[in-house]
């Protein structure tokens, strides 16, 4: 038998091995050029927009709609006399057309004790503080009123309870004015003061001008 081939032994079939002798003895030049790949540039916006736009088309009929341009009338104000202003401004008051601003008339009356802040005031005159007890000194003398009002504020003191309410009247029927009212802003400012915090005119729906909150220590 013959010869085995070696089992290690490793068979190559390459059919181009003699080409590059055969090329170069026949002077055969090889050339290899590169092709260059043109980079295609980002598109700009402007042909972002045109390409976005192509289907959008015209509405002809919008262009024959009308546009009105409002004419400018020119304000003239009136000279109104401040007498007459004033008496426009009570009537719409008379017949509920204008709220009253409490505050802003000679009638209006707040006073708080020095160890306070005064923004407590704001707060009673708008009601933030619930009133749990209230006198009505209506047709009662000065002496009478005096009495009733030491009474009901040592009762509340007693009881614990904070905010009151005092019924005064405006006093506008009487010929001296507002005796009573000025009478009770004595006292609570003057001998009851050490124990009150604030006191204010009430709210148009507490009785206004003709009553007070009262907020005890």
């Amino acid at each position: 038998m013959g010869a085995k081939k070696s089992e290690s032994a490793t068979v190559f079939f390459n059919p181009f091995e003699d080409l590059k002798k055969i090329i170069e003895s026949r002077g055969i030049r090889l050339s290899c050029k590169q092709i260059a790949v043109k980079k295609e540039e980002p598109a700009s916006d402007e042909e972002l927009f045109i390409n976005a736009m192509k289907e959008v088309r015209e509405i002809k009929e919008f262009r024959r709609i009308p546009i009105h341009k409002g004419k400018s009338v020119p304000l003239h104000r009136k000279n109104i006399s401040p007498d007459k202003e004033a008496l426009k401004t009570l009537e719409e008051i008379v017949t509920h057309r204008r709220p009253v601003i409490l505050s802003d008339t000679q009638e209006y009356v707040e006073w708080i004790n020095p160890d306070y802040k005064s923004g407590i005031i704001r707060k009673l005159h708008e009601g933030q503080f619930s009133v749990q007890d209230c006198l009505d000194l209506h047709g009662l003398h000065i002496d009478e009123a005096e009495t009733e009002i030491e009474s009901f504020i040592r009762g509340s003191l007693k009881m614990g309870i904070r905010c009151i309410k005092i019924i005064h009247g405006r006093g506008l029927r009487s010929p001296k004015g507002p005796v009573l009212k000025d009478a009770v802003i004595k006292w609570l400012s003057g001998r009851y003061r050490k124990n009150i915090i604030a006191f204010v005119t009430a709210r148009q729906c507490d009785g206004g001008l003709g009553a007070l909150y009262v907020l005890l220590k």
